[in-house]
């Protein structure tokens, strides 16, 4: 089902927007408690290949591959001196192998050349990554190190932004901006896994559960989803 055009986000006050979104997350925090990445991981280098590889993919698929991945490639170094076409062929079922595979040989070496070999701690040096934009550097940094320096923007959180009114905007950094304008920094480690397993159980792409939808009644798409639901 398309996302229908909404003139009226623009109109929204933002002190409104605040206490409307204060309420979505404590709801939605009641829903899914344990909320947090869905990708296997034991350290930060692992949470970064994976959320890498994730792109364009599901977590599923990629959590099938990196057992034995990170079994073959333990450390940095050996990311970083990886034969291209091997990795390429250990990711094959990612999809976009050849990008993904020399995305992470580059930023393991510049990962050992620039940072001893250490994954960074901070959004300044982990974007300058090849293959690492924010989204992927937020997941990192609230996945591995706790740390909240901004909200990834992936597709689940995209759709349900501009369903939920929060954002009007098309850009994922621009979709990042309005939210870290009305969510609170506090909530900013879980909110992404929040709208990613709403937008997974109930605020899905094709066909929205509206009628099972926790937070309806803070959602202004809602009721044109119903209308559609009952012609």
């Amino acid at each position: 089902m398309p996302i229908r055009s909404m003139p009226f986000l623009d109109d929204l006050n933002m002190k409104d927007s605040r206490e409307r979104v204060r309420e979505i997350i404590k709801i939605l925090r009641n829903q899914y408690p344990q909320s947090q990445t869905a990708l296997h991981f034991k350290t930060p280098l692992q949470i970064l290949i994976a959320t890498i590889l994730s792109a364009q993919s599901t977590d599923e698929k990629v959590n099938q591959i990196t057992p034995s991945l990170f079994q073959k490639y333990k450390t940095v170094h050996d990311f970083a001196t990886a034969s291209q076409a091997e990795l390429e062929n250990d990711i094959r079922s990612t999809g976009f192998y050849r990008n993904k595979a020399k995305s992470v040989i580059k930023a393991c070496q510049k990962i050992v050349q620039d940072f001893g070999g250490e994954i960074p701690e901070n959004m300044e040096d982990l974007v300058k990554l090849p293959g690492v934009a924010r989204k992927t550097a937020n997941i990192v940094l609230s996945s591995a190190f706790h740390k909240a320096e901004g909200i990834a923007v992936d597709t689940h959180v995209k759709r349900l932004s501009y369903r939920l009114g929060l954002s009007s905007q098309k850009n994922p950094d621009k979709i990042e901006k309005d939210l870290m304008e009305i969510v609170s920094r506090e909530n900013w480690l879980d909110f992404n896994y929040m709208l990613v397993n709403h937008g997974r159980r109930v605020c899905q792409a094709k066909k929205p559960r509206c009628p099972q939808c926790a937070v309806k009644h803070l959602c202004p798409s809602a009721g044109e989803f119903f209308s559609d639901l009952n012609s």
